[in-house]
């Protein structure tokens, strides 16, 4: 199997894998949890050329049977999906992201560099790491990072930048903006918004929504990380984003709109969560002239997949948990 995704149970790492299998590509799949409900499992949602191979693995506490299991496969690329990802629950347990984003990540790349026969490491992280931007910025941005989870990721990438120097580990790197599509998990804003409509809960809208946000559609994040993957520099970090932005109270006005529901009647306006950045701006200009990649989903058609996307698992998602649920 050429391709290994760590974290395959992500929303990102889900339809990553879903990416692949779609081309004839033999993918194992670890994560540490067991494999997700169907709803938010979009490699499983129809039969696809390429095979599927799931282990469950954490990271803090299974890496030698993750070393076992990329001895045996000799993958030519992993991706790496998998962290404890969430910002505001970041200030709750902070040792927590730590752990997983710092410590066990570099325990990994340890490994990662005994792997001769690894053509790619593809490391996903974040643009929190830059602290909210000020006008459009590119990969060379200095860090800023506000949250302990933003912390945790700038830790985690420049020790891999320091790795990679020190024994030329082939690595890139990837920060993409807001990511959304079918199958994201239901606390985040998108198909929290379409949920929320649809079974008549009221919405709680952080602040106002008046920070603004590049939204991409899971689909292009996937064809620009597979490009990366397989084109792009060793050592380099690539922005993935659209050029346009919304606010997201515009972003749930016109999900409210698609829904024929009234702003007033679905929201409500709540204070603000500690630390968070008012705006990313990420240039992804270098992506796009290195290795011809272009963003092909605007944000209606692709707030619509999601709304169809939710009407077709309607009963199985009113089950589904919609807040975060912390695992250590």
């Amino acid at each position: 199997m050429s391709w290994l995704v760590i974290g395959s149970n992500s929303f990102s790492g889900a339809s990553f894998v879903d990416h692949l299998l779609k081309q004839g590509i033999d993918v194992i799949g670890t994560s540490r949890s067991d494999e997700v409900d169907l709803p938010f499992r979009p490699y499983g949602w129809q039969a696809q050329p390429g095979k599927f191979e799931f282990h469950r693995i954490d990271l803090n506490s299974d890496l030698d049977e993750l070393s076992a299991i990329t001895a045996r496969a000799k993958p030519k690329y992993i991706a790496n999906f998998a962290a404890q990802s969430m910002v505001g629950e970041s200030w709750q347990y902070p040792e927590h992201w730590m752990m997983t984003n710092v410590v066990s990540a570099t325990k990994l790349y340890e490994r990662l560099r005994h792997m001769d026969w690894l053509d790619r490491y593809v490391h996903v992280t974040t643009p929190e790491v830059y602290g909210s931007t000020d006008g459009w910025v590119s990969e060379d941005q200095a860090f800023n990072p506000s949250t302990p989870y933003a912390v945790s990721r700038a830790a985690g990438d420049m020790a891999l930048n320091v790795w990679h120097q020190a024994y030329d580990i082939p690595y890139v790197a990837t920060r993409a903006a807001n990511v959304y599509g079918p199958g994201q998990q239901l606390y985040r804003i998108i198909p929290r918004t379409v949920l929320c409509a649809m079974t008549g809960q009221i919405l709680s809208l952080h602040g106002g929504g008046l920070s603004q946000r590049s939204f991409i559609h899971m689909a292009d994040v996937s064809d620009a990380t597979q490009k990366i993957a397989e084109g792009g520099e060793n050592g380099a970090t690539y922005h993935i984003s659209t050029n346009d932005q919304i606010s997201i109270r515009g972003l749930v006005e016109f999900i409210l709109d698609e829904l024929g529901k009234p702003f007033d009647e679905c929201v409500e306006i709540s204070g603000d969560r500690l630390g968070k950045d008012q705006s990313y701006q990420l240039d992804s200009s270098r992506i796009r002239s290195q290795l011809g990649w272009q963003d092909n989903i605007g944000i209606e058609d692709g707030v619509r997949a999601v709304i169809a996307w939710a009407n077709q698992h309607l009963e199985a998602l009113k089950a589904a948990p919609q807040s975060y649920i912390h695992k250590p």
